[in-house]
């Protein structure tokens, strides 16, 4: 029988099955809803031992929280207030069973529902905000669910029925216009895509909110313009821009006016404003300044002196073994400002010399957080030599070229780039850096998988590694990781930083191998005891320790350079290593990467003009897609078309035995997009004046 009791003779049941933190239990939108409409379902509670009177609450602790909220705001009085009750009296073991059947057989309204619903209340008060208020909810929420109401009809019965996720019919609704959410879902819906790849279809051809370019114009300046904004109402920051035209026209034109006031600043012959926060792409064909270190002022040198001088006193201070631990930590503290303060002063920064001003540049970039700042780095459209100043200095010299002071202007200039095979993506264009870097990391990840089944070919690697590089019989080269292809002598390479890898075969070979190896000496306390237990290894044991500590040392590349490392291509000719079957080219890890031309020239070397021509009408973002599926075999062509495009790799990943020797590339390292034309300079110009250039060609 339901009755009435007063909110100040209910407590919280300790055998209630709600647990949750009350942030979690959405009791704020609970009391909204009390407060608007009352309780509309009675509370079950049972009488409390202590004090008389009372009664415990073990269903509807959700309500009897949000009306205590109510009544800690002075909405309601507690000693006034009737809550409709009903009273059951049993053991503890079946009012807890009776607390879970109600909360168990509550049926929670779907997405879809919700969206209905609020665009129902919506039609009839049309008052966003007093319908949030009365639901407890924020303005912001409730245009969300209106916003998803609005979807285009075939995606809300698609999430109506459970076909697609919350998650997708936002990214569906990331724009309002319904014949942009149509394209996208009859491009998609039958094939499994995540809600990011949704956003990111709809997004291309316009401008996020939080892009640099967005972020420099500004949205009212953007509006003034006539620009239009798509908001999104899921994922702040997400707004998107429609007329990115305006706004890169606008961005331009800030950009102009900021290096026309720091040119006239510093003085420079140049600045030029680039709407990316690298220069390298747009450094193409120029040089680039190498500034040297000014020379120690008298003070500087006094500093350094005075620093090793007091830093001799700390270390015989802390030897001191009656020291006490905080008197230890000071000093220790002290040795490493000290430390600090020494490498800031032999790390000083070049000094760009006054005469060289008016004959160099730089670049005005345009930061991530959309800020402007001029690029550290100079350039110039000539060589710039360091010489001795000429007796009459300033004057023109033997060949007609200009000296100023201790430089000497006009070398050669860069020639047209010539690029190695590995470092260029078909039809020519040169790779980004960034993706040679990751593809180089690939192609090294199945150089070292192929090379665990080998451990006798690791071991001579490994020895002749260490044996040539400390007896230093070479009679080419000194001892650099980077012409033996491996860190065994160090710590693990040095890996390009690209950021999160595309997952691989050889990635994951790498990890199951590592978990497969006798790994029980190194739970031995000191490096003794863990030495002696690998000792006992037996002799397979440790060649596969050998095998696995060889193949982890491999470095992707020699240094910046995009280049190979010969010594890796032989042991690849003598593993006959297939890199087709290790690795086929994905959205992910390539197509996405390179620009559209490379694309239909890599389509017309495999299935010719018929087959590039189908796709050159195509978008970027479909063209990439099919060609996933094209060169991993998933679609149905020709057998030739079929078997060359499931050989095919980039060159980037294959191992090429054999190299010219005189041919050096330099790529850059922003990546290329559909409207790139890409380039990249030469290397530094006659090897017998590299000791002397003060400039080198651009990256």
């Amino acid at each position: 029988m339901i009755q009435t009791m007063k909110l100040n003779k209910l407590r919280l049941s300790p055998i209630n099955v709600r647990r949750l933190p009350e942030e979690k239990l959405q009791i704020p939108q609970m009391a909204a809803d009390i407060e608007a409409r009352g309780v509309l379902q009675n509370l079950l509670v049972t009488p409390a031992k202590k004090p008389r009177g009372t009664f415990e609450v073990f269903d509807g602790g959700r309500r009897l929280r949000a009306l205590q909220r109510l009544a800690d705001a002075g909405t309601i009085k507690a000693d006034d207030y009737d809550v409709p009750v009903m009273v059951l009296q049993a053991d503890e073991a079946t009012l807890s069973e009776t607390s879970t059947a109600t909360n168990f057989q509550q049926l929670k309204m779907t997405p879809a529902e919700e969206c209905r619903a609020f665009q129902h209340f919506i039609g009839t008060s049309g008052d966003i905000d007093a319908v949030a208020k009365r639901f407890g909810v924020t303005r912001r929420f409730v245009e969300g669910r209106l916003r998803l109401a609005a979807l285009a009809e075939p995606i809300f019965e698609a999430l109506s029925s459970g076909e697609i996720t919350l998650d997708v019919a936002k990214a569906y609704a990331s724009t309002e216009n319904q014949e942009k959410q149509l394209l996208v879902w009859n491009n998609y819906q039958n094939s499994y895509v995540n809600a990011d790849t949704i956003r990111r279809v709809i997004a291309n051809e316009t401008l996020k909110a939080n892009d640099p370019i967005a972020i420099l114009v500004g949205e009212t300046r953007y509006i003034d313009a006539g620009g239009k904004i798509d908001g999104d109402l899921f994922t702040d920051g997400n707004d998107r821009w429609v007329d990115p035209e305006i706004a890169h026209r606008l961005a331009g034109e800030i950009m102009e006016a900021e290096a026309k006031r720091v040119g006239e600043e510093t003085g420079l012959a140049w600045i030029r404003p680039i709407a990316s926060n690298y220069a390298h792409n747009a450094a193409h064909g120029l040089y680039r300044a190498i500034l040297r270190q000014p020379d120690l002022t008298e003070e500087q040198a006094l500093r350094l002196t005075a620093i090793d001088e007091r830093r001799s006193e700390l270390e015989t201070e802390m030897q001191d073994e009656s020291l006490l631990e905080e008197d230890f930590k000071l000093l220790d503290q002290e040795d490493d400002r000290l430390i600090q303060e020494a490498e800031a002063i032999e790390n000083r920064a070049p000094v760009l010399p006054d005469e060289l001003k008016a004959h160099v540049g730089a670049f005005l970039l345009l930061t991530p957080q959309g800020a402007m700042v001029l690029d550290t780095q100079y350039y110039s459209e000539q060589q710039i030599l360091s010489e001795e100043p000429a007796d009459d200095e300033g004057s023109e010299g033997e060949d007609g070229e200009r000296s100023s002071g201790g430089f000497r202007i006009g070398g050669p200039k860069p020639s047209e780039p010539s690029h190695r095979p590995e470092a260029v993506a078909p039809g020519g264009k040169p790779l980004s850096s960034r993706l040679y870097d990751e593809l180089a990391m690939q192609r090294r990840d199945i150089l070292a998988s192929c090379l665990l089944a080998q451990p006798a070919l690791a071991l001579d690697y490994g020895l002749f590694v260490m044996v040539d590089a400390r007896t230093k019989t070479s009679s080419r080269y000194t001892y650099n990781s980077t012409k033996y292809g491996t860190t065994i002598r160090a710590s693990g390479p040095q890996d390009p930083n690209t950021g999160d890898m595309p997952t691989s075969r050889a990635r994951d070979y790498l990890a199951e191998a590592h978990e497969s190896l006798d790994a029980g000496w190194t739970e031995h306390e000191n490096e003794v005891e863990r030495f002696e237990g690998f000792r006992a290894l037996d002799d397979d044991s440790k060649a596969n320790w050998l095998a696995y500590i060889v193949a982890i040392s491999l470095e992707a590349k020699p240094g910046i350079s995009n280049e190979q490392i010969p010594l890796h291509n032989r042991l690849a000719s003598i593993l006959e290593i297939d890199v087709a079957s290790w690795w086929r080219p994905t959205s992910e890890n390539f197509f996405d990467r390179v620009n559209k031309g490379s694309i239909l020239s890599l389509l017309d070397e495999v299935g010719g003009p018929a087959l590039s021509g189908r796709h050159a009408s195509l978008k970027k973002t479909e063209i990439s897609a099919s060609c996933e599926k094209l060169f991993a075999g998933d679609t149905i062509v020709e057998a030739e078309v079929k078997e060359a495009a499931l050989a095919w790799v980039p060159n980037a990943m294959r191992f090429l035995d054999r190299q010219p020797e005189d041919v050096v590339i330099e790529a850059d390292e922003a990546e290329h997009d559909e409207d790139d034309s890409g380039g990249v300079a030469d290397a530094a110009a006659d090897s017998s004046q590299a000791g002397d250039e003060v400039l080198e060609p651009a990256a």
